[in-house]
């Protein structure tokens, strides 16, 4: 979602000019040889990255008692999220700091820091001994008792021995789990005794499709051949294995945490300066920094999923398309990783591991398999098989597909992400490719078009501007403002419609920062209906990543890192700002998360909305139908089986969202588990819907794909996924609606309806 341009730059060079010449007279001294913990270097690097915040941010808040207490309460919920580390003594010696630390920084003191560290490093060091103690011995699981995992409501414990007992509820919790799920496992080889080799070795090469190697077939029929002849394990021998892999995940765990050095811990508390002056200003660590550039480059190999850690959880925030995980079908946005296994590894547990550490156990070399344990939205727990592969980064290039209804051709642009590479002028970039496909579906001969900006994060504004010139005549585009209060306003000059037809744009809640700026723009134009979530994410921020060691001179430290920090805002043309608000769309359509707490809005330290006076600009008036179209869609929404399902659903998981006890007792947690796989089975048809349409590639798309088999099932299964798409059939019966001779009579009767009326 971060948005770099030239302009930005251009932007800023007289505040890091000043910056530079300010670094020089702060008296940063350097001393070449100095440790990476080094004291002094800390000191620096807060002072550093406090000044260059509060001179370039858009609106730096005041470092008073204000913002220490809110850097107090983010940095203890950093360190210890699920409150299994800190005692409540602890806490009261903390608390005389919440309203110091601003003092602190100014002072370039790290009393806190040191006091929080080392106490931290004491109780973890301590911990060890409650966990091994609690898995010890066989848990009684007819015990009645339950576990609240609400961590941010829940007290710090009173004294050790409170502690201790929150320690055994949490790694009974994760053993019952496992316990469950081995039990599931010997249940299934038993069912599996009655079924062939041939049965088995069938079901396996569908559930891997085309990654089933000849050695994965040769290792799965041994496998097959051993369990056929292997007795089930008994209550006894599960019960020690489950506490015997929690004990090993959890001294993976430790072993993990130990190798972590003050560096890393200062970078926590750092961060938790810089994300209180707004939650998109951050700190990159040396290590941070090193995998942002390694981002950057153009293929990876893994399963293709991007994580995100949620206070001791590792999160499944997007699928890669194309990817392993993507292709599989079973891994989703929101999944929740509780262990990961290597083949045929015991698994892993993985939560309140680092993030860093998640996901170097789930990438690994192409072929190789990989099995994740996760929590599903709905609270099921299932286990997960991925053959890793490499994930091409060309998937977040543009695509297009064509679809046919009632004699009229459409064309579906899929746009992931505005790219570009500002060095290279020669490189692809967002606007260039979309005006591309414009041109390929104009000669497929399609009569509208569909913008599918969905889960796009964003990227470069300027390819915002490109596209939507594509479709309007010469206007303003998006206006920003600075942190001076500067008022730019970004014009599309070329006088060319590309596209003049039907046009239609998709967003979701996840649709954030550029793509917004785009869907803005074309509905307050009136020049396409946005359909899809409520609103968009309210992303209406501009952040540019600044190299901190570009202000230090005379020697080195070593890596300093970056800081992305918030330099500007932007604006609709009719004024208004998208932050928070983000896009409401003009049909707006029920779907999975539209309860769930997961945009800017719901940040506690968001910037606010506000407002500043609209840019000139033409409404289009070549689409005679286009409220007649929408109040259409309206009607169509209301009556939609599938669609009331889906926003049942999107309220049981919202609902879902807010238990957090879990029984302990076995019979009580299988009969939870099974209630839950029921009720799952009403939401079934959501997951089984198909639309009544063919999608297709274009010509040059064929060509390719006949030559390229991995470019071919890439688009066979994205193809798919668009005729499951109830938004996307929505989508085309808008663009029918709007084509005009599908309307004229349509049109004649509601004008003369509104006549009657006034």
């Amino acid at each position: 979602m971060n948005v770099i341009m030239r302009f930005m730059k251009r932007n800023f060079k007289a505040i890091l000019v000043v910056l530079t010449l300010s670094v020089a007279l702060l008296g940063f001294s350097l001393f070449p040889g100095k440790k990476e913990s080094d004291p002094e270097k800390d000191k620096m690097l807060i002072e550093l990255l406090t000044f260059v915040i509060e001179k370039g941010h858009y609106s730096p808040s005041k470092i008073d008692d204000t913002f220490s207490k809110g850097v107090y309460k983010d940095y203890l919920n950093a360190l210890d999220p699920s409150k299994r580390f800190f005692l409540q003594s602890d806490i009261d010696e903390f608390a005389k700091y919440e309203t110091q630390i601003d003092d602190q920084i100014l002072n370039k003191e790290l009393t806190f820091f040191d006091l929080t560290y080392n106490r931290l490093m004491k109780r973890m060091d301590e911990s060890k001994e409650y966990y091994k103690v609690a898995l010890d011995k066989p848990f009684d699981y007819k015990k009645n008792e339950s576990i609240n995992t609400d961590y941010e409501k829940l007290p710090y414990a009173k004294n050790t021995a409170e502690l201790k007992e929150r320690w055994l509820l949490q790694v009974k919790l994760s053993a019952l789990s496992s316990l469950v799920e081995k039990q599931k496992l010997e249940e299934d080889l038993v069912k599996d005794k009655n079924k062939t080799i041939d049965e088995k070795l069938k079901e396996y090469r569908e559930s891997l499709g085309d990654k089933i190697t000849p050695e994965l077939e040769k290792k799965f029929i041994a496998d097959a051949e051993k369990k056929k002849n292997q007795a089930p394990k008994t209550y006894e021998q599960l019960e020690k294995e489950t506490r015997e892999s929690t004990l090993t995940s959890l001294n993976d765990n430790f072993s993990f945490i130990k190798d972590l050095d003050r560096e890393d811990w200062f970078s926590v508390y750092v961060n938790a300066i810089s994300s209180r002056f707004d939650p998109h200003t951050s700190y990159f660590g040396p290590s941070e920094k090193e995998k942002f550039d390694v981002s950057m480059s153009g293929k990876l190999e893994g399963i293709g999923a991007r994580l995100q850690k949620k206070n001791d959880f590792t999160e499944i925030t997007e699928l890669i398309s194309g990817g392993p995980a993507w292709r599989g079908k079973q891994l989703e946005a929101g999944d929740v990783v509780l262990k990961v296994a290597q083949a045929d590894g015991e698994p892993v547990d993985v939560v309140g591991m680092r993030l860093d550490d998640v996901v170097k156990k789930i990438k690994g070399p192409k072929g190789t398999e990989v099995r994740l344990t996760v929590k599903k939205q709905d609270g099921t727990i299932k286990v997960i098989t991925i053959i890793r592969d490499e994930v091409e980064i060309e998937e977040t290039y543009v695509k297009s597909s064509v679809v046919e209804k009632d004699g009229y051709k459409y064309g579906i642009i899929y746009l992931p992400k505005f790219y570009i590479d500002f060095e290279d002028q020669n490189s692809r970039d967002a606007g260039k490719d979309v005006a591309l496909e414009v041109e390929r579906l104009k000669k497929e001969g399609v009569q509208g078009i569909v913008m599918d900006v969905r889960d796009n994060g964003g990227g470069s504004l300027k390819t915002v501007v490109d596209i939507a010139g594509l479709f309007i005549n010469q206007g303003p585009i998006v206006q920003i403002k600075s942190a001076a209060g500067k008022k730019e306003v970004l014009y599309d000059k070329d006088p060319k419609v590309q596209w003049d037809g039907p046009l239609v744009v998709m967003i979701n809640e996840f649709s954030a920062s550029a793509s917004e700026i785009l869907a803005a723009a074309l509905q307050d134009y009136k020049r396409a209906v946005v359909i899809g979530s409520k609103q968009s994410y309210g992303k209406g921020t501009v952040q540019n990543v600044i190299d901190l060691n570009q202000f230090v001179r005379g020697g080195t430290y070593g890596d300093l890192g970056a800081l992305k920090t918030t330099t500007q805002k932007f604006y609709r043309i009719n004024g208004g700002s998208t932050q928070l608000e983000g896009v409401k769309s003009d049909v707006a359509i029920p779907d999975k998360y539209a309860y769930l707490k997961m945009g800017e809005r719901d940040i506690e330290n968001a910037m606010p909305w506000d407002k500043i006076d609209a840019a000139e600009y033409k409404v289009w008036d070549r689409q005679n139908n286009f409220d007649l179209a929408i109040e259409k869609s309206r009607q169509r929404m209301s009556n939609n089986a599938q669609l009331n399902l889906i926003d049942d659903n999107a309220k049981w998981l919202d609902e879902r969202n807010k238990e957090n006890v879990y029984s302990l007792n076995i019979d009580k947690f299988k009969a939870e588990q099974k209630a839950l796989d029921e009720k799952n089975k009403k939401y079934k048809p959501i997951g089984d819907y198909k639309n009544a349409f063919d999608f297709n590639s274009l010509p040059y798309e064929v060509e390719q794909t006949n030559k390229d088999p991995v470019l071919k099932e890439k688009r066979q299964r994205w193809h798919e996924s668009l005729s499951k798409d109830i938004y996307i059939e929505e989508a085309i019966h808008i663009l029918n609606d709007l084509q005009s001779e599908n309307n004229k009579g349509l049109t004649t009767k509601v004008k003369k309806e509104k006549l009657v009326k006034s």
